[in-house]
């Protein structure tokens, strides 16, 4: 066999292999790339190894895996500055939401507009996503996936078991959780990990209305913080605490989801990356478990878009990186891949065929106007890092001490809001 046949052979391999969603190592590459992000859970992983086999197969570019666990990315956002610093950056990092815009402003990520002009990403591309990935007009970074985080997975056999119904509103929720509470069941899985509580908190608040969402996180008006539906969402959060178990320990999510899959719990309000990892466990979603919106949010679509930044390292590695973004744009990746991690395409006419019921209903809402869609607080979709951080912060600490009060963590959060809008 000549080696220009056995290469041939060996690029095959492993395109097989990616498309089976196995990871395939196929020897030496022409060139490889580091890739820094925050995917670690079982799921999140064969989705990753699913884009690192088909690079390889396609293009004969390696995937040098640069994983820090940090659950939403804070702590991956932090050894990235602290690599960039040290003139030690990775060639591609996940970097989602308005952090593309800081960073495009930096010059620290390379512009892909050759790369979209070629895969004609303008009618490819949903157009929320493709203005996500923008930055005074040019285009900085590769969509992966959407993600829902309004969304409240359920264990049907446990509620079944107990006749209870899906709760569409939070007075229906602490009537079911009552009921799973007096049969030995944890009503609610929850982590006091700071992001997953202000994930919650973020559902609560959304449940009070998109367009206050907006003002609180977006728009930050003063109004909006001493308003009484921030109040509202407040004691919710504090009031579900005794639906949580004890003790609420600080946890990954896919502890969470273990919980849930094991019928040790009956609810976990979280981003839809948890049903790739129940399926992940061997449940479907319809037998072992179901999704719904978390209560009071159905007309809503609080998204995170995930997204990977080729930075300027060196010219050089262009190449590299431009193939790596075409491919992730490729319709066969986005169906393949999402189908894996729980979110839905970036695109306009993704493989419907590829979705669950989940998939299809948050696809839907998704691409069913703008007044349903609100970014993500948590993800960095809807305010800059610094004061996304305060306010995790703030929250994080209201959860943790009863003795913090309502009006307190109003007028906290108020003066992060009103001190960030004063510097800008």
């Amino acid at each position: 066999m000549t080696e220009t046949a056995f290469h041939k052979l060996r690029l095959a391999a492993c395109l097989l292999l990616s498309v089976a969603g196995f990871a395939a190592s196929c020897g030496v590459h022409a060139e490889s790339l580091q890739v820094l992000h925050w995917w670690k859970s079982a799921s999140e992983r064969k989705a990753v190894d699913l884009i690192a086999a088909r690079l390889e197969a396609e293009a004969d570019i390696g995937w040098r895996d640069s994983m820090v666990p940090s659950g939403s990315g804070a702590g991956a956002g932090i050894v990235l500055r602290s690599r960039m610093l040290a003139k030690d950056a990775p060639e591609v990092a996940q970097v989602n939401g308005i952090v593309i815009r800081d960073w495009a402003r930096l010059d620290l990520l390379l512009d892909l507009d050759a790369v979209a002009a070629a895969g004609k990403w303008d009618k490819q591309l949903l157009p929320t996503v493709a203005d996500a990935i923008k930055s005074d007009g040019h285009v900085y970074a590769a969509p992966v996936g959407i993600h829902r985080m309004n969304t409240l997975f359920y264990n049907r056999k446990l509620l079944a078991r107990l006749h209870l119904a899906v709760p569409e509103t939070w007075t229906q929720f602490e009537q079911a959780a009552a009921r799973l509470h007096q049969a030995g069941v944890v009503p609610l899985a929850q982590s006091s990990e700071p992001w997953q509580v202000t994930t919650l908190f973020e559902a609560l608040v959304l449940a009070e209305g998109a367009e206050f969402h907006r003002e609180l996180f977006q728009r930050r008006s003063a109004a909006a913080y001493t308003d009484p539906r921030l109040a509202t969402a407040l004691q919710r959060l504090r009031s579900l605490k005794k639906w949580m178990g004890s003790p609420i320990a600080e946890r990954s999510w896919e502890e969470g989801v273990r919980e849930l899959a094991d019928g040790r719990a009956a609810f976990m309000v979280m981003g839809d990356w948890a049903k790739g990892e129940l399926v992940s466990r061997g449940l479907t979603v319809e037998e072992g478990f179901g999704c719904a919106a978390a209560p009071g949010t159905a007309s809503y679509h609080l998204y995170n878009i995930d997204t990977l930044g080729m930075l300027a390292t060196r010219e050089s590695h262009r190449p590299a990186q431009e193939k790596l973004a075409a491919l992730i744009m490729s319709p066969a990746l986005q169906n393949d891949y999402n189908q894996i991690k729980g979110s839905i395409p970036v695109l306009r006419n993704p493989l419907l065929s590829k979705m669950d019921s989940c998939a299809r209903a948050s696809w839907k809402l998704f691409t069913s106007g703008t007044d349903a869609l609100v970014p993500s607080l948590v993800h960095r979709m809807a305010t800059e890092e610094i004061v996304r951080d305060a306010i995790v912060a703030e929250v994080h600490r209201y959860f943790l001490d009863d003795n913090v009060s309502v009006a307190d963590t109003q007028r906290r959060l108020g003066t992060i809001a009103r001190t960030f809008t004063k510097t800008r």
